[in-house]
């Protein structure tokens, strides 16, 4: 994972919050992690990782998320096994 992922998934898990992440560095890091990422209806997008199953939806106003949509994606990672410190551990292992 190239610096700029692994800052990106830390803002991701930090509190408060983050309220500027862009839907391209989101699908960019999702797909880095091994996710599948397809589009299923309008701004819906399905993602698939470690066998977990999420519906993402691609911000209609800009492409920043929410934080509530960040918030939600967080505990998707979670649920998925992703966590700065796993990710940091496999890092240094590999």
């Amino acid at each position: 994972m190239s610096h700029k992922h692994l800052h990106l998934l830390r803002s991701l898990f930090q509190d408060p919050v983050s309220a500027n992440i862009h839907w391209r560095e989101i699908e960019s890091l999702l797909i880095h992690l091994g996710a599948t990422v397809e589009p299923v209806h309008g701004a819906r997008f399905r993602v698939l990782l470690n066998r977990h199953e999420y519906f993402l939806h691609h911000p209609h106003q800009g492409n920043v998320f929410s934080r509530q949509d960040i918030k939600h994606l967080r505990e998707f990672l979670g649920h998925a096994g992703v966590s700065v410190s796993a990710y940091e551990a496999e890092r240094k292992g590999g």
